[in-house]
């Protein structure tokens, strides 16, 4: 469950910029024209509290755990599933199953081979694994059959998003052998990724060296890695002037001053979204018209204004516009216009103030302010409250009303099944969906990613579920990093960080 509301709401997240010309330093890694190591110093809003990847490769922590762990495939530019740890794949004639080729002679940091055995183990672990944060993305997965280097991946139903699915974000594979002890493993991480882990203080720091057993490593051209937990927002930009950090997420409140100090701040297109969660299982979402009224009682405007700063989108969907899972024909359907929403309160039988809510939140945030505000223009009272249970499995679906934020998948289905799906985590009326929505989101799946016909089922499937009555999107905050100049442009895949070809200079 992606519950990073608050820094979701202040827009901090990693970001990737165009790629410019990169001068490559040899496959044994790079050095400074100081002659130095070169290294990254990276201070991340999103150190991972967990460093197993079925427990924390869920969140937005999935971008630093990439630092260790390769996936089957990743995503290029275009938010494609290109080939990783598996050099290839292919699918059946019927598209029940499909068998990836894996890379020879890849071990693990501990030594391990990374063989089908090994991924089969990842895949079941993440779907059985008590405390596992991916077992719901992976239901159309029925079993997994390994031989050699050859992973068969058979499925309860069609489904052509495997590849994009088993990415970073929810296949992170880490070594069968150090994995035998989840607890050890989520503190001490051993995958087959860029970087090997040789120092970490939980929740502070961890320190990094180059894998030169990565099979992409003659594109790695950083030595060591310092990642650190960031520290308060408000000196984020003094360490990126004093060298104590050469690359940091930032909060769009600290972007300008960032672009005066002379540093590179970038901004990345990705799937970020937030949006107010109402529970249509309980009073008075019960009622259509009250669902309809806070609908129209949004000013997404107001969010990207004072959240973001004016860096963020106001969106009425999970994806951004121009995306391929876009729907067009439902943009601006439930557009600002407080009297309306005053008026269908109205016919619900309700007078100004007989609403009370709670809006139950895990942390003080911005947001929730902006939402009470807002509501209250339209004559719902709400009470803001705190409560730390927010983030326990399940909570949250006990709730009336709160606040979500998403980073978005690779796979546009499973954003899709994430907001709107009966047991999705994002659907706080569990096990609620929009009349529709299972029948377009199968034809989806049934239809192979490089079809014609693929781009108007994926909006249809959008459109299916932004009929429910369970979400109000606001704004998409913005992916915001700021950079020394000494570091290279990063591929700008979406939502990713990608290290390939980056390179850091003495300056």
């Amino acid at each position: 469950m992606s519950s990073t509301v608050r820094r979701a709401a202040l827009g901090i997240a990693s970001a990737a910029v165009l790629v410019s010309a990169l001068t490559a330093c040899g496959s044994s890694g790079a050095t400074t024209s100081s002659g130095g190591p070169a290294t990254l110093k990276w201070t991340s809003t999103y150190f991972p509290t967990h460093w197993d990847p079925v427990v924390g490769g869920s969140g937005a922590q999935f971008r630093e755990l990439a630092l260790v762990y390769a996936s089957l495939t990743k995503t290029d530019e275009t938010g494609k599933a290109v080939p990783d740890l598996a050099k290839s794949w292919e699918y059946n004639a019927k598209g029940d199953e499909v068998t990836f080729h894996l890379r020879p002679n890849l071990k693990f940091s501990d030594g391990a081979p990374v063989d089908a055995a090994a991924v089969k183990a990842a895949i079941e672990r993440a779907k059985t694994q008590k405390n596992s944060a991916l077992f719901g993305d992976l239901t159309s997965i029925g079993s997994v059959t390994a031989t050699d280097l050859d992973v068969v991946v058979h499925l309860t139903q069609v489904d052509h998003q495997i590849p994009q699915l088993l990415g970073e974000r929810v296949l992170q594979v880490a070594s069968p052998k150090a994995a035998g002890d989840p607890t050890k493993l989520d503190q001490n991480p051993v995958g087959a990724g860029p970087f090997v882990v040789t120092q970490l203080v939980p929740g502070t720091k961890a320190v990094l060296k180059k894998n030169p057993d990565y099979w992409d490593a003659a594109n790695i051209h950083i030595d060591n890695v310092e990642l650190t937990s960031a520290p308060d927002a408000s000196t984020v930009v003094s360490g990126l002037q004093t060298g104590v950090y050469n690359f940091a997420d930032i909060a769009p409140s600290q972007a300008d001053a960032a672009k005066k100090a002379g540093l590179d701040v970038f901004t990345q297109p990705g799937f970020n979204a937030s949006n107010i969660s109402l529970n249509v299982n309980k009073p008075p979402f019960t009622n259509d018209k009250v669902v309809d009224a806070v609908r129209y009682a949004v000013n997404r405007k107001e969010f990207v204004d004072k959240l973001s700063f004016g860096y963020g989108e106001p969106t009425d969907q999970p994806f951004p516009e121009g995306y391929i899972a876009y729907d067009p024909q439902s943009k601006g359907k439930y557009g600002y216009d407080p009297e309306k929403a005053k008026q269908l309160l109205t016919e619900a039988g309700f007078h100004p103030g007989d609403i009370k809510l709670d809006l139950v939140i895990p942390e003080a945030q911005p947001a929730a302010e902006i939402v009470q505000s807002q509501l209250a223009a339209v004559g719902i009272t709400i009470t803001i409250k705190v409560d730390k249970n927010w983030s326990k499995p399940f909570f949250a679906k006990q709730l009336t009303l709160s606040l979500y934020g998403t980073t978005g998948r690779d796979s546009a289905v499973q954003t899709l099944t994430a907001h709107f799906g009966p047991n999705g985590p994002l659907n706080l009326s569990t096990p609620y969906e929009p009349a529709g929505f299972e029948e377009a989101v199968a034809k989806v799946r049934q239809t192979p990613l490089d079809s014609p016909d693929y781009p108007a089922a994926l909006q249809a499937a959008t459109r299916a579920g932004l009929a429910s009555k369970a979400l109000v999107f606001t704004y998409a905050p913005p992916n915001l990093v700021a950079k020394s100049k000494s570091i290279s442009a990063l591929p700008k895949n979406p939502a990713h960080l990608d290290w390939t070809g980056v390179t850091i200079s003495a300056g």
